[in-house]
């Protein structure tokens, strides 16, 4: 498959798998995207030819920078030794160890091939194994040494991999020169990542003192940085790459930088970017090990000389291994530091299982692990290299799949599991509705109860309505009236998203019982008019059809719950084929449209006099329902009543004002309430900045829809 072809597909399939993810919440997304590409590799006859060279600088470049630009100063400086620790000691044990017991319990696999494969198994994914840990609580400081120690086994990792590999390709190691090598690829790799991020700032900050500010200018600089630092690093100083990107994401993450004072669109904008640019590339990562599957695979299962099941068996033997040296070198780590200071965290196998169990392989391994060479020094085949493919393959799955069923078993509250190519959004409802938020509880006795962010974005909402109420007039009622029913729609996913089922069951039968009383109003208003001679036979039938559909709709949906995008698709077909018909009808398809706009402006104030009369009712208790519900759904109908107005004089430009100043006036409204939550105490700060943020954002995109209008 071409090239720009093959970008498209894993493009698609990374927003497919994401879709996906919404649905089968319990399975993590990078299995998703591995399940994705291993059917397209099977199915399509679809393959990648992966090259460690490229992959890494596409790759596995932009996503360590960007790990260390996020990982927290004060953390990594105080963690700084038991991070370089783990990041150099426990690899060259899980390398060694590793290697000697793997070559003792599967013996066809040769003691210096064992290593290779225990030194490429080491890396671990930093995003995966900070949000695993955080969903299970564990300790801050375990927290922060696994994550830290993530960021930077990856350059240990390859190395021990890549003199293991050697000696098993050539038959001979010389330590000397392998502990010489390892501190020249480290220590020159760190000089020039910390010397070429010194370099790019400093020209960055003489661009900007030049004038040249320019944002996107800025932004796909900063993006090309990892890129040009490992290239630089790895093809001038033949040092390591990695630990170069690496070590220029933390500096440039602790230097103290002006851009949020002196330029904060450049931050927000390079902040989402990144998000976009690390969504898609992890994604690829993961399907490009489903699409590998097959190769890394098929040898060792259609191969008459392993047994498939035997293999698994093995697979299953190794990760053992490696979790079991996770689990003791984390208790010791624990235990080491109570007896040092007492007061730390108390040494628990527990807490070690779950840092073992968030040891989650991924992009690192699938990298090294198809540069191992077909043949050996000598010309014979390289031992077992079908199996070893198998076994890291099959750890990489195994990991992902225990990570995601055995930790939340163990944990008392786990969070979602995710990795880097998970939704960007994600963090900011972890952050918005984190455990300092929840709401209905109370933090002391004397203060108020603070609510979510959602119930917060709820009652911001409410103020814009009730601002957008006191400025309608007459003459800007359609303006109002759609952008009202736009704040309507936006509460009422919020309060179907913050309900559990048990909640939502009483509200969406009211808001049906409520929806059949004013379809039923609509018909009889629509016969009445048709026995009075007062619409055509045939503009009374189409717009009977249409309340029929919008009825058994609204049916479907309560109670036979399918896909949403299946029900929107079906709506999608039946307003096309609508359209065609009435394109396809004779020369007074412009006499039914007026037919059916007066019979539309009829029909809905029968609508609202149906449900007013129906709430009168001696057997109906007007307050069981759900007042928001019974309030939107008046001002559905009246939305409908102005837009099916054949006197609309107002120009398409003044309407447009209208709804600008309107909506001015909702945002003022929006931050005058997050403002007094703010100060009653009814929110926290972080939820408070959030809100205030989602309003900026609103704020902006209104002024760009006006700077583009102007350009126009």
């Amino acid at each position: 498959m071409p090239i720009i072809e093959l970008v498209i597909l894993l493009a698609c399939l990374v927003l497919l798998s994401n879709v996906l993810s919404h649905y089968l919440v319990a399975i993590p997304v990078s299995l998703i995207q591995v399940g994705l590409g291993l059917v397209v590799a099977l199915l399509l006859n679809v393959q990648v030819k992966l090259q460690t060279d490229w992959f890494m600088l596409v790759f596995i470049a932009p996503m360590l920078y960007n790990d260390g630009r996020e990982f927290p100063k004060q953390e990594l400086w105080e963690l700084r030794g038991a991070i370089f620790a783990n990041a150099i000691v426990l690899v060259f044990i899980t390398t060694i160890l590793g290697g000697f017991l793997i070559h003792v319990l599967i013996p066809t696999i040769p003691l210096a091939v064992g290593i290779a494969l225990a030194a490429i198994l080491s890396p671990t994914d930093p995003i995966a194994v900070q949000s695993i840990s955080e969903g299970v609580k564990l300790p801050k400081e375990i927290l922060h040494l696994v994550s830290g120690e993530s960021l930077i086994n990856d350059a240990s990792g390859l190395i021990g991999f890549k003199y293991a590999l050697a000696a098993a390709v050539t038959g001979t190691f010389v330590l000397g020169q392998a502990i010489g090598d390892f501190f020249y690829i480290s220590l020159v790799g760190l000089a020039v990542g910390l010397a070429l991020i010194t370099i790019i700032q400093l020209i960055r900050d003489i661009l900007r003192r030049e004038g040249i500010n320019d944002i996107v200018f800025n932004v796909v600089l900063q993006i090309l940085t990892p890129f040009a630092i490992y290239f630089i690093a790895e093809e001038w100083f033949h040092a390591s790459g990695v630990v170069a990107v690496v070590a220029a994401g933390v500096l440039s993450h602790l230097q103290n930088s002006h851009e949020s004072e002196d330029a904060p669109e450049l931050r927000l904008v390079t902040e989402r970017v990144w998000n976009v640019v690390v969504y898609l590339l992890n994604g690829i990562v993961f399907l490009i090990l489903g699409i590998e599957l097959p190769v890394a695979t098929q040898a060792t299962i259609k191969g008459a000389h392993t047994n498939t099941f035997h293999a698994v068996f093995d697979v299953l033997i190794v990760w053992g291994i490696l979790l079991l040296i996770r689990v003791a070198w984390t208790y010791a780590y624990m235990l080491f530091n109570w007896l040092r200071h007492h007061k730390k965290v108390k040494p628990s196998l527990r807490i070690a299982a779950l840092s073992g169990l968030s040891g989650v392989r991924g992009a690192i391994t699938m990298a090294g692990v198809f540069t191992i060479p077909t043949v050996i020094a000598t010309g014979e085949a390289f031992p077992e290299r079908s199996l070893v493919l198998f076994i890291a393959a099959g750890v990489i799955i195994v990991s992902l799949i225990a990570a995601a069923a055995i930790l939340p078993l163990m944990a008392a509250k786990s969070l979602p599991f995710v990795t880097r190519g998970s939704s960007p959004d994600e963090d900011d409802a972890v952050l918005a509705d984190g455990p300092d938020e929840v709401g209905g509880t109370d933090v002391t006795d004397n203060q108020p109860q603070q609510l979510t962010y959602k119930q917060a974005r709820i009652y911001i909402l409410q103020l814009a309505i009730q601002n957008i109420e006191e400025h309608r007039r007459p003459d800007n009622q359609r303006a109002a009236y759609d952008l009202i029913l736009d704040q309507q729609f936006q509460m009422r996913r919020l309060e179907v998203a913050s309900q559990t089922a048990d909640e939502l069951a009483p509200m969406l039968t009211d808001e049906l019982q409520l929806r059949l009383v004013a379809l039923n109003g609509e018909r009889a208003a629509v016969r009445e008019l048709m026995a009075n001679k007062q619409t055509t036979k045939l503009a009374g039938q189409v717009y009977l059809r249409r309340v029929d559909r919008r009825e058994q709709r609204f049916l479907q949906a309560t109670h036979k719950p399918g896909l949403p995008t299946l029900r929107s698709l079906r709506l999608l077909i039946a307003r096309a084929m609508q359209g065609i018909r009435l394109w396809l009808a004779p020369g007074d398809s412009d006499a039914l449209r007026a037919a059916l706009l007066d019979i539309q402006r009829e029909a809905s104030k029968a609508a609202i006099k149906a449900l007013s009369q129906y709430l009168k009712q001696a057997n109906v208790d007007e307050q069981q329902f759900d007042r928001q519900a019974l309030y939107h759904l008046i001002v559905h109908y009246r939305n409908r009543i102005e837009n099916a107005k054949n006197d609309h004089t107002l120009s398409r430009d003044d309407y447009e004002q209208q709804l600008h100043g309107l909506r001015i006036k909702s945002l003022g409204a929006e931050r005058a309430g997050v403002q007094h939550l703010l100060e009653s105490g009814q929110i926290s700060l972080r939820t408070a900045a959030k809100l205030r943020q989602f309003i900026n954002y609103s704020e902006n995109l209104l002024m760009l829809n006006d700077i583009e209008a102007d350009d126009d």
